[in-house]
C-alpha cells in the first residue's frame, strides 16, 4: 500500500510539473536550448585520478547498478564503502544526493549536492558536464520536497543545459552511471 501511495505521489508531483512548465513560461518545452552540453556520466571517469579515487568511482558505478536496479539499500552501502575508500570523492557525493532524492526524504540530498559542489570546486572547479547535475538534483530534492517555486527554475536551468538528461525534469542513477 505505501509503494502504491508512493507511486501516485510522485505522478502527481511530475503532472503537476508539467502543468506548472507549461502555464509559466508559455512554450517552455518547444524552446530550443542555445547552448548544451553532454552530462557527464561517472563511468567515463573511473579511470581518473589516483589509485583510491578510481577505486572509490568504481565502487559507485557498482552503486549506481545496484540502484538502476531498485537495490535501494544495497546501492547505499556501496556509496558508503566508495567514501571509505575515498572520502573526498564528489562523484561519490553526487551519487549519494541522486539516491536521496528519490528517496523518503529528498531534503536529504541538499548536502550532499552542497558537498560534491565544493569538492568540485576544490579539484579545480565544476566543470560544464557536471553543473547541470549539481543544479538538477538540487531543483529536484526542493520540488520533490514542495518548494516547487524554487525547484522549478533549477529544473529549467538543467533541462535547458543539458536537454538529454534532464528534460524529463529528474535524474536516474542508469543516466549518471
Amino acid at each position: 500500500m505505501q509503494l502504491a501511495t508512493e507511486a501516485a505521489r510522485k505522478w502527481w508531483l511530475w503532472g503537476l510539473l508539467a502543468v506548472l512548465l507549461c502555464s509559466s513560461s508559455c512554450a517552455i518545452h518547444f524552446r530550443r536550448p542555445t547552448t548544451t552540453v553532454e552530462a557527464l556520466r561517472i563511468s567515463e571517469v573511473v579511470s581518473e585520478g589516483d589509485a583510491a579515487r578510481r577505486a572509490s568511482n568504481r565502487l559507485v558505478v557498482k552503486g549506481l547498478d545496484a540502484d538502476s536496479q531498485q537495490q535501494s539499500d544495497r546501492a547505499l552501502g556501496i556509496y558508503e564503502e566508495a567514501l571509505r575508500v575515498d572520502a573526498t570523492n564528489p562523484y561519490a557525493y553526487l551519487a549519494i544526493a541522486r539516491h536521496h532524492v528519490d528517496g523518503d526524504d529528498p531534503t536529504w540530498a541538499l548536502s550532499f549536492v552542497d558537498k560534491a559542489g565544493s569538492l568540485f570546486r576544490a579539484d579545480g572547479g565544476v566543470s560544464p558536464r557536471v553543473e547541470p547535475h549539481l543544479v538538477g538534483l538540487r531543483g529536484q530534492a526542493l520540488y520533490a520536497s514542495g518548494q516547487i517555486d524554487a525547484g522549478l527554475p533549477l529544473l529549467e536551468q538543467a533541462w535547458t543545459v543539458a536537454p538529454d538528461v534532464w528534460a524529463d525534469g529528474q535524474l536516474s542513477a542508469s543516466e549518471l552511471r
